[in-house]
């Protein structure tokens, strides 16, 4: 096996096991919040919704963007004394933590200007709870950044895991025995908020442990060296910041249309006289339903689609641009053919999902609007993400300002309007402007079209017949199961049995049409049993 083979078999299988790390944490932290929201009601949801996208820079900071560009130049300036390494880590430590000191400071003690922006006052003591978990993101980034810098992917896997479990549990327990003691709706999203905290502190601690156990303890211990090839300070301080944020960005899309919610979706319901201020915050909670189902939705086309980005920077690495091609493609191909699925799927069995899920069927329309989100956030997740592989940053970081700066002017436009149809219309179309801008420039850089017109008809051909099909299969089920429309059994039995059905038949579809060759099949996971079905159907 030669050197190139050897470097990609640990590309592969450090890419797989942050994928699986992300994956997992991703669902957890969706699935949470249906059990979360069930516990505290439409407005207790409201409230924490209004305060999660600050801890969800936090995440994405600590997470996606340092950690990254930390293990980068750590991978760039290893030499025989680790002096430079040990050099990145201080200066980057120093760095990030007077950065997010003064982002503590200023939500902290802005905490009653922000609830004030966003129109509840009683929003600042969240805040404040919330503010602690920036505090956090200078340690979490350097130790990911360091590992991840020595190809060493467990300790961030284990961490990001960890966090998550902790911050989900701390979340369900603290709220439930604040909400059963009968303590405000404010003081138990507080607990709830405090799981950041809690979780935040155990990912550090889980990323310490790694530290002092392993041998790369040493290199931080190791003594100063003078060295003339020693990094500047101000270069890495220049690199970490400048390009940390530029890559946190492009990974901050969704949270931050949360955030513009947050600032102003209730604030405009109450504005529009058509609400009364508790009126607000139910509808706003209702609409907030929206966001555990793309994140679901997401996970399920990216986690697909983003394995073939190894494989595109591998490529990239030999000038491999046929291979490249192919694979981009391919990747993007997977996120429109899954997106689409779950976005027309969810559409159609909405009502059943929402009672299941959150007992009512109240905003089930604003959900299904909100469904769109899924097929365009799975594209653009997975363009970005083979833009930056391919060395491209700053482009990508843009175009999702362009999108956010979007989603405020459609907010402030259609809300006074529409109410939240307006502002999920906003959503789709954010999403929409910034997945065209990201599919125009990887049409650009590889000089080949992204989309042809055979899998287009093919997609639409199989999402049009599941959704027929799930039309039909609920008249059906309604004379087989004649129970209440509200019943929450006979919704989980509805939904549940609708993925299934509409599953099938997408599945189905998309195989006997040929949208993806026997090669690309048995590169996916389960595509040497989904390609013997499609063998199967042709010779029935």
């Amino acid at each position: 096996m030669n050197s190139r083979q050897v470097n990609e078999q640990l590309l592969w299988k450090s890419a797989l096991i942050l994928t699986i790390a992300g994956i997992v944490t991703k669902i957890l932290s969706a699935a949470y919040r249906i059990p979360f929201q069930n516990i505290v009601g439409d407005i207790g949801f409201y409230i924490y919704q209004q305060v999660y996208p600050f801890y969800g820079i936090a995440l994405i900071l600590s997470t996606y963007g340092f950690p990254v560009i930390i293990s980068m130049v750590i991978a760039e300036h290893i030499d025989a004394n680790n002096i430079n390494i040990k050099k990145v880590i201080l200066t980057s430590f120093f760095a990030l933590t007077i950065v997010f000191t003064l982002v503590f400071i200023s939500i902290f003690l802005g905490a009653e200007r922000i609830a004030r922006l966003m129109g509840d006052i009683e929003l600042v003591f969240p805040i404040k709870v919330v503010s602690f978990s920036f505090l956090f993101v200078p340690i979490l980034s350097i130790l990911r950044g360091f590992f991840q810098g020595q190809n060493n992917m467990t300790p961030t896997a284990i961490s990001q895991i960890g966090e998550q479990s902790v911050r989900v549990a701390t979340i369900l327990i603290f709220t439930y025995l604040l909400f059963v003691n009968g303590f405000s709706n404010y003081t138990g999203i507080a607990g709830a908020v405090f799981g950041s905290i809690t979780g935040m502190l155990c990912s550090s601690t889980i990323l310490i442990y790694f530290l002092l156990k392993t041998k790369y303890g040493a290199i931080i211990r190791s003594p100063n060296l003078n060295n003339s090839r020693l990094l500047k300070t101000s270069s890495i301080v220049k690199v970490i910041i400048g390009q940390g944020f530029i890559i946190c960005i492009s990974s901050m899309f969704l949270v931050l249309l949360q955030l513009v919610d947050a600032m102003t979706l209730f604030s405009q319901l109450v504005k529009s006289g058509d609400y009364s201020i508790a009126e607000a915050k139910v509808v706003k909670g209702v609409y907030d339903r929206g966001q555990p189902l793309i994140q679901l939705g997401t996970v399920v086309a990216t986690s697909l689609s983003l394995t073939m980005v190894p494989l595109i920077s591998s490529a990239l690495a030999r000038n491999d641009f046929s291979l490249i091609k192919e694979k981009v493609r391919l990747a993007i191909r997977i996120s429109v053919i899954v997106g689409l699925g779950a976005t027309v799927g969810l559409i159609s069995i909405i009502r059943p999902t929402n009672i299941m899920l959150f007992k009512t069927i109240d905003g089930s329309t604003v959900l299904s609007v909100l469904a769109i989100t899924i097929l365009f956030s799975s594209v653009t997740m997975t363009a970005t993400a083979i833009i930056q592989g391919m060395g491209t940053s700053l482009t990508p970081a843009l175009y999702v300002g362009i999108g956010v700066g979007s989603k405020v002017f459609l907010n402030y436009l259609l809300i006074p309007h529409f109410g939240t149809i307006g502002a999920a219309v906003a959503t789709v179309m954010a999403f929409a402007i910034t997945t065209f801008l990201m599919i125009r420039l990887l049409t650009v850089k590889l000089a080949v079209p992204l989309f042809i017109l055979k899998y287009a008809k093919s997609a639409l051909l199989a999402g049009l017949s599941m959704a027929i099909i799930l039309y039909i299969y609920e008249l059906l089920i309604y004379i087989i199961l004649p129970l209440e429309a509200t019943n929450r059994l006979f919704a989980t039995i509805h939904s549940l049995s609708g993925v299934l059905v509409g599953g099938a038949i997408y599945i189905f579809i998309i195989i006997r049409r040929n949208v993806f060759s026997q090669h690309e099949l048995t590169a996916l996971p389960f595509g040497r049993k989904l390609l013997r079905i499609g063998k199967s159907s042709t010779t029935i």
